[in-house]
């Protein structure tokens, strides 16, 4: 049984892929990478219809440029850096695949960084097939036609939200060994890489590890945007302790919390809300992480 529930658990991070950091180092946020790639498939089905997308992968553009989180990072989670997105394509010949290439390139970008808050700086994209469809009819503000004859992406994206990162900053400084349970989601739910989760009326009775961790759960549900508490491995709410930072006496606790968000809703500005929001309900005040595993 435990064995059972070790690998259901397994299987539901590897479904979720790698965490995505969202905004700066200062914003103590990430997303799952299934989570941000369903969001810009939908973009791109809508915006450019005549293309079948075909794989996506997130990555740092530059390990070098990335940053120390001011915060503890989730495991398994990217460093907060510059962003390029690598994806492969079959389109049919309704344009030009170099403007087929431009359009899609723009859908995604706008997309990871207006929509989603990643701070995107690049798009490869690869042709792999050219698709025996009809050409679909023109569509009102379409351009009609060629542009440039580059389709792999790079440097100067369209859209590019500001990413600065506005979020409180924390305290730097690893988890200690006093993690201890906070809350607990009660069963998964829907299909593979899917958190599970639960809303404002199944706090009192899906929370465990004492007032606190119901106390967090149920300011987190209030914050606009916030659909749900979900958690990779079954704990929505993680608090533990991170070893003193440099100059400070004693240790600083340190607030995990796993969420889905709601359609409509930019998920960098709930995480910093979420953050702020956690960081007043505990006295001590501690660092905030928030982690995006779905977009609802």
């Amino acid at each position: 049984m435990m064995a059972d529930r070790w690998t259901r658990m397994v299987r539901q991070q590897v479904g979720l892929g790698r965490f995505l950091p969202l905004g700066g180092p200062y914003d103590g946020a990430w997303i799952a990478e299934r989570a941000a790639s369903g969001v810009l498939r939908g973009a791109a089905e809508r915006e450019v219809p005549e293309v079948r997308l075909g794989g996506v992968r997130i990555g740092l553009a530059d390990p070098g440029e990335a940053a120390e989180p001011a915060v503890p990072a989730p495991p398994s989670a990217l460093p907060p850096g510059p962003l390029r997105l690598t994806a492969e394509f079959a389109a049919t010949a309704a344009w030009p695949l170099p403007e087929t290439a431009s359009r899609l390139r723009t859908a995604l970008a706008v997309t990871a960084t207006e929509r989603i808050g990643l701070d995107l700086t690049e798009v490869d994209l690869r042709v792999t097939e050219l698709l025996d469809t009809e050409p679909p009819a023109s569509r009102p503000g379409t351009p009609a036609t060629p542009g440039g004859t580059d389709t792999s992406g790079g440097a100067g994206m369209p859209g590019v939200a500001d990413t600065s990162g506005a979020g409180t900053p924390g305290g730097a400084g690893a988890y200690g060994a006093a993690e201890s349970e906070a809350a607990r989601a009660p069963g998964s739910a829907g299909g593979s890489g899917s958190a599970g989760g639960f809303g404002a009326a199944g706090v009192a009775g899906a929370v465990g590890g004492g007032p606190e961790g119901e106390r967090v759960a149920a300011v987190v549900l209030r914050v606009p945007g916030v659909s749900r508490l979900t958690g990779v491995w079954g704990l929505p709410v993680r608090l533990s302790e991170q070893a003193p930072a440099p100059g400070d006496a004693l240790p600083r606790r340190h607030a995990r919390v796993d969420l889905a968000v709601a359609a409509g809703f930019r998920p960098l500005e709930v995480a910093r809300a979420v953050r702020a929001a956690v960081a007043e309900a505990l006295p001590d005040r501690p660092t905030v992480a928030v982690l995006v595993t779905d977009l609802d």
